[in-house]
């Protein structure tokens, strides 16, 4: 590998590992939650909503993009980029996931 492929890895990893970091600390609760949901509400919505899904949803996203860089570092290490054909249909199952859990949380927020 040249110094510029392993700079490259290493930074993949790295932005791999602040996203589990990210992810783990949200399945936790701790920390700012990083959702647009969130993000986006007022100061008075915030402090009433639940803040629980939101951060189940962002855990599980930044969970799954930790997984993409992951597999572009591994693909990188193995020099085999067709390794990297298996993060198109996981950043399409991120999608999927986000938009259909934001449609749950939305619903069961009206219901309650």
């Amino acid at each position: 590998m040249t110094n510029e492929e392993v700079i490259i890895t290493i930074a993949i990893f790295a932005i791999a590992g602040v996203t589990a970091f990210i992810g783990i600390r949200q399945f936790f609760e701790k920390g700012f939650l990083l959702n647009n949901a969130y993000i986006w509400t007022s100061k008075e919505e915030r402090e009433k909503i639940n803040k629980k899904p939101y951060y189940r949803q962002s855990a599980i996203v930044f969970s799954l993009i930790s997984i993409v860089f992951i597999i572009i570092g591994a693909a990188l290490v193995l020099k085999d980029h067709r390794i990297q054909l298996f993060v198109i249909p996981l950043i399409i199952l991120v999608l999927i996931y986000a938009i259909v859990s934001s449609i749950k949380i939305e619903k069961n927020k009206k219901i309650n």
